[in-house]
Parts: structure tokens; C-alpha cells; sequence
């Protein structure tokens, strides 16, 4: 009896060594982002012993990581019926009330996760912290709070040393967080996220070489960590943005890498969505369109991958497929759309408009402006990525259309384009009225434009073109004093710069605009101020039909 008691023990342990070994196993498997992988060995758990909590909370957790609120909910709710490990699946619950800004309840299911700890566990806290930090609205301070209490108890503990790591990162605490991801690594030695995160502290700092340099070290202790494939990439692509002289390499190793990183995944769908969103990130739409219309003849498919479609035909010039595909995203009441969707959908209606020879048929262009700018209205900054399809209508003398694309920008002072943008507007505008045909110029267009040249010198004082257009706007406004001062402006400004400046064949032309101008609004008021100016152009030009013939008439 003795020994059937002891036997009975030992295949007690041994079947949870099992079931332990089998956890820690679908945790490497999350650690390796093989989410699929993980899924199928955490739901062989629960089948073989529906009574393991800790099993269902981290299947929980796994699904929340997939924007799968649903089914985690399911696995939690389950896991609180498990007579082993039940209380972790309460902070599942307490991330969803995070995510859903209700704090209080949160705090409460954090409490009854917490309620029955033994004094030397830490799992829970270490648990909560990553709640805090995953949750949709982050909070780092309380994180760094619960973890301080669990290296309290084992400061040796390299998953809670770890986990501070991540939450001094999320917090841009650099310093303590280098030193955080350290010590992981030297507490555990297998712990490879941790020496990751070293390398992935210096691609936030833009050190690309030495960041490189530190995932390799990674990849010399193991070749098949993929994780460290994807930092690898992003860091080549970043590189590749911060540098464009070494974009074309750089953008290939990004591909390269993350093509490696995928062999190590389990090509789940979720893992082609991250190759999707990578493929957005890096701007390779040839195979971003081939790899959506693969996913989309699957049965089960992201609905975000039409969104792709749309952005990769776009870029590809098959507009009438960017045109549905994105229209039916936005149509699906449960897809979560973006200001990059209306961006690419307006877009996509001003090219399907647009005739051989580059010119907007204007219905087409304003059915595509009014997307635009919802896409603006949700997403702000979205109008710095606008500027290069501005200057394209700018180049085809569109002075009128774009004029509305950079007005765009020239409203968001947050922009990196500001200041560019404002110009190309205010130019546009003078442009698009002095260029008419028929009909009296815009006063109102004319004004705004003239008010973003005053923003401008605002903002860049030293922008004396800002006077020029000024005054040519005033003299189509037909304010001669406003145009006679911001041509006088225009030229105290230049001389200032000496005589190299005005010895530019460019700035001489302006000079003669402007003294023509200036002589022409004191004609009628002052015949030997008019008289000084003309004089003052036949210096420059003493060839100019204008100034000699207006000359003869004031004499």
C-alpha cells in the first residue's frame, strides 16, 4: 500500500512535470512568436485537463495579443471555473477593463488574482505589470510599481527583471531600462529577449550598426530565435529612412530579414498579416499585392488584408481594384478604418480621373478631395504624406488642384512639411489666378493666401521670396500701397545680403519687377517718385520697353 502511495505520488509529479514542461514549452512558442504553434499545444492542455487554469489564461492571453477579445474572453471565463492556477485568469479579465478605461474594476480583478498569493510567488505580479503594459491605454508607472514588489521577493527573478525592462522602455527610460534587460540576461542566459532588447534600445537611439552588431550576438547563440529576424529588419528600415544613400541596400536587407523571420514563424495567417504590414511599412506593393490576393483566396482571412489590397493596386495603378477593396473595408460596420483608408480611397478616385496626358477631370478630383480630407480629419499628420502628389500637380501646372492638396498641409503646424507646404500653397494660389483666362481673380483665395505668407515669415523670417508673392498678390488684388510696400520690403531685404546676392541674374529680374510696379502705382500720384523707379530699372535694363516707353509718357 506504502508503495502504491509513493507510486501514485511519483505519476502525480511526473504527470505534472508534464503538464508544467508542456507550458513552458507553448511559452517558447509565444516568446517565438509562433502564436499558432502555441495555440494548438495550450489547447491540448485544456482538453487533456480542462481543470488548468493557467493553461486557458495564457490561451487568453495569446488571443488578446490578436485583437481576438471575443474567444480570450471565453478562455478567461473558463480558466475562472479551474480548480488550478483560476486566479491569473482574473487579470486577463482586469486587462479587458483596462482596455475598456474602466481602472476601478481592473484594480478589483488584479486584487482577487492576488488575494491568495503565497509569500514567495511572483508570477502574479509579474503577470499584472504585463497587463498594464499590453493593455490598449499602457500604464508603465503602475507596472513599474508591481514589479518592484515582485523583485522585492526574488530579485534575481529574470522574467520580472525583464518585464521593468519593457516598462522603463515604454516609459523612454533608457538607462534604467539598458540595465534591467542586463541583468535578465545575466540571471538567465537562455533568456534571449532580454539581450534582444539590448539591440533594440540602440535602434530607438539610432545607433543602426551597433544594434545590428548586438542582434547578431543573438544570433550567434541561437540561429533560430526568430524574433530577433524582425528587429533586424525593422532596424535595416529604419535605416534605410534615416539615410536614403544607403536606402536601396538597406530597404533589401529589411525584406531579407523579415523573409527569415517568417520561415521561423508558423505561417499562420496572423503571421502573413505581419508580413502584410511589413510589406506597407517598406513599400514593396508588387509583393504586397501578390501576397493579399494569395491570403484573400484562403477561407478564413483579416479583413485588414483588403485594406492592403487597396493601398498595393493603388501604388500598382490598378485603381478600380484599390476603389471596391477599400470601399468594402469601410463598409464592414465591424472593421476598424483609419484616416490611411480614406487617403488611399481618394486618391485612387483622383488617378481614375486623371487622363493620358496627366490632367484631373475636376468631378474626380473633388470626389477624391472629400475623402482626403476625412482622412485628414482623423489622422492629421497623414497630410505629410501628400507633399510629392502636390508638387506633381503643381509641375503639370494644376495650380488650382494643388493649391487644395497643400492647403492641407499648410493648416497643420505639426506637419514636418509646414513650412514647404504653406509656400507650394501660397504660390499655387497666386498662380492658379494669375494663369485665368476668364473671370475677375479670387479675392478671398488671394487673401488666405496672402495671410499663410505672413504665417510663413513668422515662422522663418528669412524667407524674403514671402514679399515678393506678397506683392504680387496685392498687385492682382489691385492694393497698390500693400504691393508698392512689399516690394520695397522685398528689396530691403535682398540688398541687405550684399552685392554678390544682387548680382544674380534671378534677383536682377525680380529688382525689375519690382521698381516697374512700384513706378507704376505713383503714376498717377506722384510722377518723380514713378520717374526715380523707372530710372532705377533702366540701370539694371536700360534696354526695358516698359520703363523707356513709361518714361516718355510721364515726360
Amino acid at each position: 500500500m506504502n508503495k502504491f502511495k509513493i507510486l501514485g505520488l511519483a505519476l502525480v509529479a511526473s504527470a505534472t512535470a508534464a503538464k508544467a514542461q508542456d507550458i513552458n514549452q507553448a511559452k517558447k512558442a509565444i516568446d517565438a512568436e509562433q502564436f499558432d504553434k502555441a495555440k494548438t499545444m495550450l489547447k491540448s492542455i485544456i482538453k487533456s485537463k480542462p481543470s488548468d487554469g493557467e493553461a486557458n489564461f495564457v490561451l487568453g492571453n495569446v488571443y488578446l495579443n490578436q485583437s481576438v477579445v471575443d474567444s480570450a474572453k471565453i478562455y478567461y471565463n473558463n480558466g475562472l471555473q479551474a480548480s488550478d492556477k483560476k486566479n491569473l485568469n482574473y487579470i486577463g479579465l482586469g486587462q479587458l477593463d483596462l482596455d475598456a478605461k474602466n481602472t476601478a474594476a481592473a484594480q478589483a480583478n488584479f486584487a482577487l488574482a492576488t488575494k491568495d498569493m503565497k509569500k514567495k510567488d511572483v508570477n502574479e505580479f509579474i503577470y499584472i505589470a504585463r497587463a498594464y503594459m499590453n493593455s490598449e491605454n499602457p500604464d508603465y508607472k503602475n507596472a513599474t510599481d508591481v514589479l518592484k514588489r515582485a523583485l522585492l521577493v526574488d530579485p534575481q527573478n529574470a522574467q520580472a527583471l525583464l518585464a521593468i525592462g519593457d516598462a522603463y522602455y515604454g516609459a523612454n527610460n533608457q538607462n534604467d531600462a539598458y540595465k534591467a534587460y542586463r541583468d535578465a540576461f545575466t540571471a538567465d542566459n537562455t533568456l534571449l529577449r532580454a539581450k534582444m532588447q539590448l539591440g533594440v534600445l540602440l535602434k530607438g537611439a539610432k545607433s543602426y550598426d551597433e544594434a545590428i552588431k548586438s542582434f547578431n550576438e543573438v544570433i550567434a547563440l541561437d540561429a533560430n530565435y526568430g524574433p530577433v529576424y524582425r528587429e533586424l529588419a525593422e532596424t535595416y528600415y529604419k535605416w534605410a529612412r534615416n539615410k536614403p544613400s544607403t536606402s536601396k541596400v538597406n530597404l533589401q536587407n529589411a525584406i531579407t530579414n523579415y523573409e527569415k523571420y517568417l520561415s521561423l514563424t508558423d505561417y499562420s495567417l496572423d503571421s502573413k498579416m505581419r508580413h502584410a504590414d511589413f510589406l506597407v511599412l517598406v513599400k514593396d506593393y508588387k509583393n504586397l499585392e501578390v501576397v493579399a490576393n494569395k491570403m484573400i483566396a484562403q477561407d478564413k482571412v483579416n479583413p485588414r488584408i483588403f485594406r492592403y489590397l487597396g493601398y498595393a493596386a493603388y501604388e500598382n495603378g490598378n485603381v478600380d481594384v484599390a476603389i471596391k477593396s477599400i470601399e468594402d473595408y469601410i463598409k464592414t460596420p465591424s472593421n476598424k478604418v483609419i484616416g490611411r483608408d480614406y487617403l488611399y480611397l481618394g486618391l485612387s478616385k483622383i488617378k481614375k480621373g486623371t487622363d493620358a496626358a496627366g490632367n484631373v477631370e475636376q468631378t474626380a478630383f473633388d470626389a477624391g478631395l472629400a475623402d482626403i480630407k476625412k482622412a485628414v480629419e482623423m489622422e492629421p499628420l497623414v497630410v505629410e504624406e501628400l507633399a510629392d502628389f502636390g508638387k506633381a500637380l503643381f509641375g503639370k501646372k494644376q495650380y488650382l488642384q494643388a493649391a487644395s492638396i497643400f492647403e492641407l498641409g499648410a493648416g497643420n503646424s505639426e506637419s514636418k512639411n509646414y513650412l514647404d507646404d504653406s509656400v507650394y500653397y501660397g504660390i499655387s494660389v497666386y498662380y492658379a489666378n494669375v494663369n485665368k483666362s476668364t473671370g475677375a481673380p479670387d479675392a478671398a483665395a488671394l487673401a488666405k493666401a496672402e495671410a499663410t505668407f505672413d504665417k510663413i515669415l513668422v515662422a522663418s523670417p528669412n524667407y524674403d521670396e514671402a514679399y515678393l508673392y506678397k506683392a504680387r498678390i496685392n498687385r492682382l488684388l489691385e492694393k497698390d500701397d500693400a504691393m508698392t510696400k512689399n516690394y520695397e520690403d522685398y528689396v530691403t531685404k535682398i540688398t541687405a545680403k550684399g552685392a554678390d546676392e544682387l548680382a544674380k541674374p534671378a534677383v536682377k529680374t525680380k529688382f525689375i519687377e519690382a521698381y516697374n510696379n512700384i513706378a507704376a502705382s505713383y503714376a498717377n500720384t506722384d510722377k518723380a517718385k514713378a520717374i526715380e523707379y523707372f530710372n532705377k530699372t533702366l540701370v539694371l535694363d536700360p534696354a526695358n520697353a516698359y520703363a523707356t516707353q513709361s518714361l516718355k509718357s510721364l515726360k
